[in-house]
């Protein structure tokens, strides 16, 4: 399990590297609900600077021929899974990360303001790594224990709170997995 220090809202011993792409969670407003990203940037492609590049707003268009399209992009997450399970987080737990767009969960819009945000490195058809799986599952585990709001939180996909304009993270995705591992988990 991680342990997540209350008050600057980051976990205990996961690196961190700081998006500017992130502002105060709305008053009245607390995290209720998690949301599973996939990325890879560029597509199809694991491993590079490049997911903390977009995270950070460093990322040159130059660099690759897709990155162009990506140049005034401000996205963050609040943590991102690498497919060796190894997890960096961007924006504190206790802030709004930029990470869900134009969405909807529950007949309440603007998910960002009511949610957590976690990318896999990944894309939609590409099988996700069993250490993916296994970090996420602590993860949630720890959110769930560790933030009283987040107790009982539904986990879904950036594709159920955005249908139609986004798919991740995707068909490759084993929902089924990380049930299992959810259920089994000891904390």
């Amino acid at each position: 399990m991680y342990k997540i220090d209350a008050e600057s809202g980051l976990l205990a011993d996961v690196p961190y590297v700081e998006s500017p792409n992130c502002d105060d969670l709305p008053a009245g407003c607390a995290p209720e609900l998690i949301v599973i990203h996939g990325i890879s940037l560029p597509p199809g492609e694991f491993g590079g600077p490049w997911i903390d590049h977009l995270f950070t707003n460093q990322l040159s268009p130059t660099a690759h021929p897709y990155f162009a399209g990506l140049e005034s992009l401000r996205v963050s997450a609040h943590l991102l899974i690498r497919r060796d399970g190894s997890l960096i987080q961007y924006v504190p737990l206790n802030r709004r990360a930029w990470h869900a767009g134009e969405s909807m969960f529950g007949g309440r819009e603007r998910c960002n303001d009511f949610s957590i945000g976690i990318e896999l490195e990944g894309e939609d058809t590409t099988a996700y790594e069993r250490a993916q799986y296994e970090t996420l599952a602590q993860v949630i585990i720890s959110l769930r224990s560790q933030i009283a709001t987040l107790s009982a939180a539904d986990v879904v996909g950036h594709c159920d709170i955005a249908p139609g304009r986004k798919t991740d993270p995707g068909e490759a995705f084993d929902w089924q997995c990380l049930t299992d591992l959810l259920n089994s988990a000891t904390v």
